[in-house]
Protein backbone atom coordinates (compact mmCIF):
# COMPACT_ATOMS: atom_id res chain seq x y z
CA UNK A 1 0.00 0.00 0.00
CA UNK A 2 1.22 3.52 -0.70
CA UNK A 3 1.66 5.83 2.53
CA UNK A 4 0.11 8.99 1.08
CA UNK A 5 0.80 10.88 4.35
CA UNK A 6 3.90 10.79 6.95
CA UNK A 7 4.71 11.66 10.56
CA UNK A 8 8.62 12.27 10.79
CA UNK A 9 9.55 12.63 14.19
CA UNK A 10 13.26 14.34 14.66
CA UNK A 11 12.33 15.47 10.88
CA UNK A 12 13.83 18.74 11.44
CA UNK A 13 17.54 17.48 12.12
CA UNK A 14 20.26 16.15 10.21
CA UNK A 15 18.93 13.03 8.35
CA UNK A 16 15.66 13.91 8.98
CA UNK A 17 15.36 17.24 6.34
CA UNK A 18 16.87 14.95 3.61
CA UNK A 19 14.51 12.33 4.69
CA UNK A 20 11.44 14.71 4.10
CA UNK A 21 12.97 16.71 1.19
CA UNK A 22 13.04 13.08 -0.55
CA UNK A 23 9.43 12.45 0.76
CA UNK A 24 7.86 15.68 -0.26
CA UNK A 25 9.48 15.58 -3.79
CA UNK A 26 7.10 12.36 -4.83
CA UNK A 27 3.94 14.36 -3.05
CA UNK A 28 3.50 12.38 -0.06
CA UNK A 29 2.10 14.80 2.58
CA UNK A 30 4.93 14.97 5.54
CA UNK A 31 4.36 16.04 9.09
CA UNK A 32 7.14 17.43 11.20
CA UNK A 33 7.01 18.07 14.74
CA UNK A 34 9.39 20.96 16.30
CA UNK A 35 9.42 22.60 19.83
CA UNK A 36 10.63 25.51 17.96
CA UNK A 37 8.70 25.82 14.64
CA UNK A 38 11.58 28.04 13.52
CA UNK A 39 14.16 25.65 13.70
CA UNK A 40 12.23 24.07 10.83
CA UNK A 41 11.88 26.80 9.11
CA UNK A 42 14.27 25.03 5.79
CA UNK A 43 11.31 22.63 5.74
CA UNK A 44 8.38 25.03 5.70
CA UNK A 45 8.77 25.82 1.77
CA UNK A 46 8.79 22.47 0.58
CA UNK A 47 5.14 21.29 -0.94
CA UNK A 48 3.40 19.31 0.72
CA UNK A 49 4.72 19.43 4.46
CA UNK A 50 3.39 20.68 7.42
CA UNK A 51 5.68 22.04 9.97
CA UNK A 52 3.95 21.82 13.30
CA UNK A 53 5.21 22.87 16.90
CA UNK A 54 4.86 20.23 19.20
CA UNK A 55 6.27 18.75 22.19
CA UNK A 56 6.14 15.07 21.39
CA UNK A 57 7.00 14.17 24.70
CA UNK A 58 3.69 16.11 26.33
CA UNK A 59 0.69 13.85 26.74
CA UNK A 60 -2.07 12.96 24.37
CA UNK A 61 0.80 14.77 21.21
CA UNK A 62 1.72 11.62 19.65
CA UNK A 63 -1.51 10.58 19.25
CA UNK A 64 -2.68 13.25 17.88
CA UNK A 65 0.11 13.07 15.30
CA UNK A 66 -0.15 9.88 14.23
CA UNK A 67 -4.17 10.12 13.56
CA UNK A 68 -4.71 9.55 9.96
CA UNK A 69 -1.26 8.65 8.81
CA UNK A 70 -0.14 6.14 6.78
CA UNK A 71 3.17 5.89 8.76
CA UNK A 72 5.72 6.99 11.26
CA UNK A 73 9.75 7.48 11.17
CA UNK A 74 11.23 8.12 14.31
CA UNK A 75 14.79 9.79 13.55
CA UNK A 76 15.10 11.36 16.78
CA UNK A 77 18.28 10.60 18.57
CA UNK A 78 21.28 12.62 21.27
CA UNK A 79 24.65 12.01 21.92
CA UNK A 80 24.97 13.58 25.06
CA UNK A 81 23.10 13.09 28.35
CA UNK A 82 23.02 13.92 31.98
CA UNK A 83 24.66 11.38 34.57
CA UNK A 84 22.36 8.28 34.52
CA UNK A 85 21.46 6.28 37.46
CA UNK A 86 23.66 3.38 38.49
CA UNK A 87 22.52 -0.46 38.50
CA UNK A 88 24.10 -3.51 40.73
CA UNK A 89 27.46 -3.51 39.48
CA UNK A 90 27.77 0.03 39.73
CA UNK A 91 27.71 0.87 36.12
CA UNK A 92 25.44 3.90 34.74
CA UNK A 93 22.80 2.02 32.84
CA UNK A 94 21.93 5.39 30.89
CA UNK A 95 21.16 9.19 31.75
CA UNK A 96 18.16 11.05 31.81
CA UNK A 97 18.44 12.54 28.68
CA UNK A 98 18.97 8.92 26.75
CA UNK A 99 16.09 7.74 28.57
CA UNK A 100 13.59 10.15 27.78
CA UNK A 101 14.68 9.92 23.47
CA UNK A 102 15.85 6.53 23.25
CA UNK A 103 13.82 4.50 25.23
CA UNK A 104 10.31 6.54 26.30
CA UNK A 105 9.65 8.38 23.10
CA UNK A 106 10.10 4.78 20.61
CA UNK A 107 7.95 3.30 23.55
CA UNK A 108 5.01 6.36 23.32
CA UNK A 109 5.66 5.93 19.39
CA UNK A 110 4.69 2.26 19.46
CA UNK A 111 1.99 2.94 21.86
CA UNK A 112 0.58 6.06 19.63
CA UNK A 113 0.33 3.63 16.70
CA UNK A 114 -1.08 0.85 17.87
CA UNK A 115 -4.22 3.35 19.34
CA UNK A 116 -4.61 5.44 15.94
CA UNK A 117 -4.10 2.54 13.91
CA UNK A 118 -1.12 2.87 11.84
CA UNK A 119 1.06 0.20 10.92
CA UNK A 120 3.74 0.77 9.65
CA UNK A 121 6.88 2.13 11.71
CA UNK A 122 10.46 2.78 10.25
CA UNK A 123 13.20 3.52 13.56
CA UNK A 124 16.22 4.65 13.21
CA UNK A 125 19.02 2.73 15.59
CA UNK A 126 22.35 3.39 15.40
CA UNK A 127 25.31 0.62 14.88
CA UNK A 128 26.44 -1.59 18.28
CA UNK A 129 23.21 -0.45 20.02
CA UNK A 130 22.63 -3.34 22.29
CA UNK A 131 21.38 -3.16 26.23
CA UNK A 132 24.65 -4.81 27.00
CA UNK A 133 26.69 -2.29 25.33
CA UNK A 134 29.45 -0.55 26.97
CA UNK A 135 28.40 2.90 26.75
CA UNK A 136 24.86 4.77 27.71
CA UNK A 137 24.09 6.30 24.17
CA UNK A 138 24.24 2.61 22.63
CA UNK A 139 22.70 0.86 25.87
CA UNK A 140 20.09 3.33 25.65
CA UNK A 141 19.77 3.21 21.87
CA UNK A 142 19.63 -1.21 22.08
CA UNK A 143 16.73 -0.82 24.64
CA UNK A 144 14.38 1.36 22.21
CA UNK A 145 15.41 -0.53 19.40
CA UNK A 146 13.90 -3.87 21.14
CA UNK A 147 10.91 -2.25 22.06
CA UNK A 148 10.57 -0.99 18.71
CA UNK A 149 11.07 -4.53 17.35
CA UNK A 150 8.86 -6.40 20.18
CA UNK A 151 5.72 -4.45 18.46
CA UNK A 152 4.40 -7.57 16.43
CA UNK A 153 1.12 -6.23 15.58
CA UNK A 154 3.37 -3.37 13.77
CA UNK A 155 4.99 -2.95 10.17
CA UNK A 156 8.39 -2.60 12.10
CA UNK A 157 11.93 -1.46 10.13
CA UNK A 158 14.60 -0.75 11.78
CA UNK A 159 17.99 1.07 10.36
CA UNK A 160 21.43 1.17 12.15
CA UNK A 161 23.52 3.59 10.68
CA UNK A 162 27.08 4.34 10.89
CA UNK A 163 28.76 7.85 11.95
CA UNK A 164 26.57 9.57 9.16
CA UNK A 165 28.49 12.69 7.05
CA UNK A 166 26.86 15.50 4.74
CA UNK A 167 27.02 19.16 4.05
CA UNK A 168 25.73 19.71 7.78
CA UNK A 169 27.30 17.14 9.21
CA UNK A 170 29.50 17.25 12.98
CA UNK A 171 31.49 14.94 12.45
CA UNK A 172 33.80 16.07 9.59
CA UNK A 173 32.70 19.53 9.74
CA UNK A 174 33.89 19.76 13.26
CA UNK A 175 37.50 18.34 12.39
CA UNK A 176 37.91 20.88 9.26
CA UNK A 177 36.97 23.73 11.73
CA UNK A 178 39.67 22.31 14.22
CA UNK A 179 42.21 21.93 11.63
CA UNK A 180 42.02 26.17 11.11
CA UNK A 181 43.02 26.39 14.40
CA UNK A 182 45.50 23.96 15.90
CA UNK A 183 48.87 23.29 14.61
CA UNK A 184 48.64 19.67 15.04
CA UNK A 185 45.73 16.99 15.90
CA UNK A 186 45.60 14.91 19.08
CA UNK A 187 42.79 11.84 18.56
CA UNK A 188 41.00 10.04 21.09
CA UNK A 189 40.80 6.16 19.63
CA UNK A 190 42.87 6.68 16.65
CA UNK A 191 42.17 2.87 15.94
CA UNK A 192 38.54 2.86 16.59
CA UNK A 193 36.77 1.53 13.44
CA UNK A 194 34.10 3.76 11.43
CA UNK A 195 32.41 2.89 8.31
CA UNK A 196 31.35 6.27 7.41
CA UNK A 197 28.35 6.57 5.35
CA UNK A 198 26.13 9.53 3.10
CA UNK A 199 23.59 11.49 4.48
CA UNK A 200 21.39 11.41 0.92
CA UNK A 201 21.77 7.51 1.28
CA UNK A 202 20.73 7.26 4.31
CA UNK A 203 17.35 9.06 3.54
CA UNK A 204 17.34 6.93 0.04
CA UNK A 205 17.04 3.54 1.74
CA UNK A 206 14.70 5.07 4.62
CA UNK A 207 12.62 6.59 1.61
CA UNK A 208 12.89 3.56 -0.26
CA UNK A 209 11.71 0.64 2.48
CA UNK A 210 8.52 2.72 3.25
CA UNK A 211 6.74 1.21 -0.02
CA UNK A 212 8.99 -2.04 0.38
CA UNK A 213 7.21 -5.19 1.27
CA UNK A 214 10.44 -7.35 1.84
CA UNK A 215 11.77 -4.43 3.99
CA UNK A 216 8.64 -5.23 7.35
CA UNK A 217 10.17 -6.97 10.18
CA UNK A 218 13.47 -6.27 9.38
CA UNK A 219 16.42 -4.27 10.45
CA UNK A 220 19.13 -3.36 8.19
CA UNK A 221 22.51 -1.56 8.79
CA UNK A 222 23.60 0.75 6.77
CA UNK A 223 27.24 2.12 5.79
CA UNK A 224 29.70 3.60 3.25
CA UNK A 225 31.81 1.36 1.49
CA UNK A 226 34.89 1.87 3.30
CA UNK A 227 36.49 1.21 6.66
CA UNK A 228 38.82 4.28 8.51
CA UNK A 229 40.47 4.12 12.05
CA UNK A 230 39.46 7.36 13.54
CA UNK A 231 43.43 8.62 12.49
CA UNK A 232 42.64 7.77 9.03
CA UNK A 233 39.39 10.13 8.80
CA UNK A 234 41.15 13.07 10.55
CA UNK A 235 44.03 12.48 8.56
CA UNK A 236 41.79 12.61 5.28
CA UNK A 237 40.13 15.80 6.58
CA UNK A 238 43.58 17.44 6.57
CA UNK A 239 44.63 16.47 3.18
CA UNK A 240 41.06 17.51 1.59
CA UNK A 241 40.89 21.21 3.25
CA UNK A 242 44.29 21.29 2.43
CA UNK A 243 45.83 22.14 6.17
CA UNK A 244 49.12 20.15 6.47
CA UNK A 245 48.76 19.27 10.19
CA UNK A 246 50.40 16.45 11.96
CA UNK A 247 48.38 14.17 13.31
CA UNK A 248 48.72 11.78 16.59
CA UNK A 249 46.96 9.15 17.90
CA UNK A 250 46.78 9.27 21.72
CA UNK A 251 46.88 5.68 24.03
CA UNK A 252 44.28 4.47 25.46
CA UNK A 253 44.58 6.27 29.01
CA UNK A 254 45.37 9.53 27.50
CA UNK A 255 41.90 9.36 25.05
CA UNK A 256 40.01 8.64 28.32
CA UNK A 257 41.61 11.84 30.17
CA UNK A 258 40.93 13.80 26.82
CA UNK A 259 37.53 12.62 26.92
CA UNK A 260 37.04 13.39 30.36
CA UNK A 261 38.47 17.37 30.30
CA UNK A 262 35.78 17.98 27.13
CA UNK A 263 33.37 16.58 28.70
CA UNK A 264 33.26 19.45 31.25
CA UNK A 265 34.22 22.22 28.73
CA UNK A 266 31.08 24.06 26.93
CA UNK A 267 30.05 22.28 23.75
CA UNK A 268 30.95 18.58 24.92
CA UNK A 269 32.72 18.24 22.06
CA UNK A 270 33.51 14.61 23.56
CA UNK A 271 32.45 12.61 26.30
CA UNK A 272 33.66 9.50 28.43
CA UNK A 273 30.48 8.47 26.85
CA UNK A 274 31.19 9.05 23.76
CA UNK A 275 34.95 7.24 24.07
CA UNK A 276 33.33 3.85 25.49
CA UNK A 277 31.14 3.84 22.26
CA UNK A 278 34.06 3.77 20.16
CA UNK A 279 35.37 0.49 21.89
CA UNK A 280 32.79 -0.98 20.06
CA UNK A 281 33.42 -1.01 16.12
CA UNK A 282 31.21 0.99 14.51
CA UNK A 283 31.32 -1.07 11.19
CA UNK A 284 28.86 -3.26 9.09
CA UNK A 285 28.71 -7.26 8.31
CA UNK A 286 26.24 -6.87 5.41
CA UNK A 287 26.46 -4.86 2.44
CA UNK A 288 23.80 -1.87 1.91
CA UNK A 289 20.24 -2.48 1.44
CA UNK A 290 18.23 -2.56 -1.51
CA UNK A 291 20.62 -3.01 -4.14
CA UNK A 292 21.55 0.41 -3.47
CA UNK A 293 25.22 1.34 -3.85
CA UNK A 294 26.67 4.07 -1.26
CA UNK A 295 28.28 6.33 -2.26
CA UNK A 296 32.64 7.35 -1.15
CA UNK A 297 33.38 9.60 1.56
CA UNK A 298 36.09 11.08 -0.74
CA UNK A 299 33.50 11.43 -3.91
CA UNK A 300 31.21 13.42 -1.71
CA UNK A 301 33.04 15.07 1.15
CA UNK A 302 35.39 17.51 -0.66
CA UNK A 303 32.34 19.41 -2.10
CA UNK A 304 31.53 21.08 1.49
CA UNK A 305 34.93 20.57 3.34
CA UNK A 306 37.20 22.24 0.46
CA UNK A 307 37.93 26.32 1.68
CA UNK A 308 36.12 28.35 -0.47
CA UNK A 309 38.06 31.79 -0.30
CA UNK A 310 41.44 32.19 -2.30
CA UNK A 311 43.01 32.71 0.89
CA UNK A 312 41.86 29.46 1.88
CA UNK A 313 42.34 27.74 -1.05
CA UNK A 314 46.27 28.61 -1.57
CA UNK A 315 47.21 26.28 1.14
CA UNK A 316 45.01 23.74 -1.02
CA UNK A 317 47.09 23.71 -3.87
CA UNK A 318 50.27 23.74 -1.76
CA UNK A 319 49.15 20.81 0.05
CA UNK A 320 47.92 19.03 -3.18
CA UNK A 321 51.34 19.76 -4.69
CA UNK A 322 53.71 18.76 -1.83
CA UNK A 323 55.27 21.72 -0.88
Amino acid sequence: MKAHAVLVVGGSGFIGRHLVASLAATGICVTVPSRRRERAKHLILLPTVDVVEADVMAPGTLQRLCDGKDAVYNLTGVLHSRRGRRDERGANEYGPDFARVHVELPQGIVAACRITGVRRLLHVSALGASPEAPSEYLRSKGIGEQAVLAAEDLDVTVFRPSVVFGPEDRFLNRFASMTRFLPFMAVPCPEAEFQPVYVGDVAHALHFALAEPEARDKAYELCGPRVYTMKQLVESVCAMTGRQRLVVGLPDRLSYLQAWMLEHLPGKLMTRDNYRSMQVPNTCGKPFPFHLQPQALEAVAPAYLVPSGPRDRYPQLRWRARR
